[in-house]
């Protein structure tokens, strides 16, 4: 993609959203245009978002990207999610946001939030240069995306939509296994007061065991789980995003030992561990305009 100017960009999550105004011909989230606003009691999910987009919007910006959990009618930009995003079920964004930023709809694209953060990457990233990646995003769920030569594979060698949080593992949902939940439940926090994962690594990171043996066998399973889909969709990259990739330091030794028979086969973190996914929705919104 050769086009230039700028495209602003949302990413939409349970708590908060973030908004940005990327430059597409460096690849980059411009520094002093980057919100992120958190969900707030008194304040509707819909009024934050549209908060987040006229904040970085200009006269400039042509086109806005935006990503967003499932499940969610991307074509249209209907919003089908009614438990992590309350308020928000049925509601169009697309005329919503136009409206807010002054667009018309057809300038308003929307992609799922793990398929715009491994586009992103792909892009400006980690899996720069890669024919065939696979991303996941460890956080609140497990998200996932398969991407080939800059196009998305849904179907034939992955599983449906690309969304390994469908699979079993071990005979169980595997995010009962591989998520921000199970990682507090082994670790024996999720009570109000209890550390949150960024506590949990800091204690790791200060040597204590428990902590370290929670992350270790998160990355196990991870690398465990992930076999059969890598076999499969044979990629020559897996990147890591989410929130709990910002402990990669306590994950990264593990994850790439049991995948160690995976070969060639680049395992890294995310090197826009933030901004990917604004980087990813920019780059769809810029693609559409190009192949509307």
């Amino acid at each position: 993609m050769t086009a230039t100017g700028v495209v602003g960009a949302l990413d939409i999550g349970g708590t908060h959203v973030t908004a940005g105004r990327v430059q597409l011909s460096s690849a980059t989230v411009e520094p002093d245009a980057r919100v992120r606003l958190e969900f707030t009691r008194g304040t509707t999910l819909l009024t934050r978002i549209l908060e987040a987009a006229d904040s970085v919007a200009t006269p400039e910006t042509r086109r806005f990207g935006v990503a967003a959990p499932g499940p969610f009618d991307y074509d249209a930009g209907v919003c089908l999610v009614s438990h992590k995003l309350p308020g928000l079920y049925g509601i169009n964004l697309r005329r919503e946001l136009a409206m807010a930023v002054g667009l018309t709809g057809r300038a308003v694209s929307f992609l799922n939030d793990a398929e715009a953060f491994l586009l992103g990457e792909w892009w400006a990233g980690a899996a720069r240069g890669h024919t065939r990646a696979l991303g996941i995003t460890l956080g609140t769920g497990l998200g996932s995306a398969f991407l080939e030569e800059g196009r998305f594979v849904r179907s034939g060698r992955v599983p449906a939509d690309g969304a390994l949080y469908t699979l079993a593992f071990r005979g169980r949902p595997v995010e009962q296994t591989i998520s921000r939940g199970a990682l507090l439940a082994r670790y024996g926090a999720g009570r109000d007061g209890d550390p949150d994962v960024e506590q949990i690594a800091v204690r790791a990171r200060a040597g204590e065991a428990r902590a370290r043996r929670v992350f270790e066998e998160l990355a196990a399973d991870l690398g465990e789980f992930l076999a059969a889909p890598l076999e499969a969709f044979d990629p020559t990259c897996l990147v890591v995003g989410g929130s709990i990739a910002h402990a990669w330091d306590q994950l990264e030794s593990t994850l790439v030992q049991a995948l160690a028979t995976c070969r060639p086969l680049v395992v890294a973190r995310a090197v826009n561990i933030d901004d990917a996914p604004l980087l990813g929705a920019a780059r769809h919104a810029a693609d559409s305009e190009v192949n509307p």
